[in-house]
């Protein structure tokens, strides 16, 4: 099955689904965002990866703006080359419009991943022939304050058939890219890599995540994913003998 087939059967379930408090507003990029978001992985192509990347869910100015995992509004733009239209979200919080590509906000998580690979690989194309980057989740959650609310967040009545949904889309993904390594972005991401891809042949692990929320990651975070990646035998420029 095609990434894109992939994307839409899971865009259609999770819309599906209902939530509660405190949860308040429900984002779904894969709606009002498909067009860069298929876009993006058509470029993406098919497998064998060496490495695929997996991030938790989209936030409020990378891929809920965009449609583009960790997608910054400059770096989907300028570096990857990817554009398209981006529909309002009727039921946005007021704090949280959705400008698409005219969003002024900088997604910080994503600037410092997609600057950290645009420096191991150089150009978008030899990232995409060794690699990928996914979100494991496509839903962004926000409490009526407008504060983020991550997916482990949910109350477990809810956030089970989510996962449900989100892990059969991920082995879906990997029986297509057939990566060589799967790094999670974060914890989370590759808890749920673990729990989804039983009996995957390759190596599971992660770096740390580039969120400006962790001090850790305030200190040299490319330094500290780089070593990271390095332990993992994902190294830059690295690609693999197709099957």
């Amino acid at each position: 099955m095609s990434l894109t087939a992939i994307a839409e059967k899971l865009g259609r379930a999770v819309d599906r689904l209902e939530f509660s408090s405190p949860v308040a507003h429900v984002y779904n990029p894969l709606r009002y965002a498909w067009e860069p978001h298929r876009r993006y992985l058509e470029r993406l192509g098919t497998g064998p990866k060496d490495a695929l990347f997996l991030g938790m869910n989209p936030g409020p100015f990378g891929m809920a703006q965009t449609g583009v995992p960790f997608g910054d509004v400059a770096m989907v733009r300028d570096f990857l080359g990817i554009a398209g239209r981006v529909d309002p979200e009727p039921h946005a919080h007021p704090k949280r419009p959705i400008a698409g590509f005219s969003c002024t906000r900088s997604e910080v998580s994503g600037t410092r991943l997609w600057s950290f690979l645009r420096t191991r690989f150089g150009t978008p194309e030899r990232f995409f022939a060794s690699a990928a980057v996914l979100n494991y989740c496509p839903l962004m959650f926000l409490e009526e304050s407008g504060r983020n609310l991550t997916p482990d967040k949910l109350v477990a009545s809810e956030r089970t058939p989510l996962l449900a949904l989100c892990d059969r889309a991920l082995a879906e993904c990997v029986a297509e890219l057939r990566p060589r390594v799967v790094v999670g972005v974060g914890v989370f991401a590759e808890q749920r890599a673990k729990a989804a891809l039983a009996g995957f042949a390759g190596t599971i692990g992660t770096i740390l995540h580039p969120s400006p929320a962790s001090p850790k990651a305030n200190r040299d975070w490319a330094g500290t994913a780089a070593r990271e990646l390095e332990a993992l035998g994902v190294r830059s420029h690295r690609t693999r003998t197709p099957a």
